[in-house]
């Protein structure tokens, strides 16, 4: 806008803060029946909602704490989430985020074939930006200088601990499939840590060739520029201003035309 670039995480972060505005407002006048229609809802989407598989994660609860941890997310996607567009690219990083948003709908939606699912709120979504962040800079310190690597750890346990104490699977499995969607993406891309061992694993099914041919290594003579014919301009340049015009290189490219014509002859 103006002068000031606008990346797609500023975008973003506009995008939900909008839609947390406009769902405090419904509950305030009565209307929150309204976000019923944006929830995830696999039943629902099996009869054809199909819209339900993105706008869940456009609800915000306006409750307190659930506000207080929505701005807590915001800076998290505005923090982490310039760096991973800046690093990835801005097609790259909007395909990511398409997936994040997808990808565990799409999950909990053939889940749904046994059981009724239900989803509202980009909390995972927004964490696995945090983890691709992490995926390109393990090492980062912050938080009292711990690496990022060990923060995400730690999140991510304290995550998988709650949810199993609350038999909340369905959060566990999101949880889990974000942050994997997000270290996939990353390393798909040729930008996340090296991992060894699928490097090694990749190779015991690759076909062993046969034959090894060695190519003869033969010294070549490197080609001479043939200096006689664009010595032309140089010597009309000469007959109009003198030698004393010629620069530098075409003092060199003169001299060695001079020399191969004396060795031809």
């Amino acid at each position: 806008m103006g002068r000031y670039p606008v990346d797609v995480t500023t975008i973003l972060v506009a995008v939900h803060v909008a839609c947390a505005i406009l769902t405090a407002l419904l509950f305030a006048i009565g209307y929150a029946g309204i976000l019923n229609w944006a929830m995830f809802d696999s039943a629902q989407i099996w009869r054809g909602e199909v819209w339900r598989e993105a706008t869940y994660a456009f609800i915000h609860s306006p409750s307190g704490y659930a506000l207080l941890w929505f701005a807590i997310e915001m800076y998290m996607l505005f923090f982490f989430g310039r760096e991973v567009e800046r690093f990835l690219g801005r097609r790259a990083y909007i395909w990511l985020y398409v997936a994040l948003l997808i990808i565990p709908a799409l999950i909990l939606t053939l889940w749904g074939l046994t059981t009724r699912t239900g989803l509202a709120g980009s909390g995972a979504l927004h964490f696995a930006v945090f983890a691709a962040f992490v995926t390109l800079y393990p090492n980062v310190q912050f938080f009292l200088r711990i690496p990022a690597k060990w923060i995400l750890a730690i999140l991510m346990a304290i995550g998988t601990l709650s949810a199993l104490a609350a038999h909340d699977w369905q959060n566990l499995v999101v949880l889990w499939t974000s942050t994997a969607v997000a270290f996939v993406f990353v390393e798909l891309r040729g930008a996340g840590p090296d991992l060894a061992w699928v490097t090694q694993f990749k190779s015991m099914f690759r076909p062993k060739p046969r034959l090894y041919i060695v190519q003869k290594s033969t010294t070549r003579r490197p080609a001479e520029p043939d200096d006689v014919a664009s010595v032309d301009p140089i010597l009309e340049k000469i007959s109009k201003s003198g030698i004393g015009s010629l620069t530098e290189a075409e003092r060199r490219q003169l001299d060695r035309a001079r020399k191969r014509l004396l060795k031809k002859d």
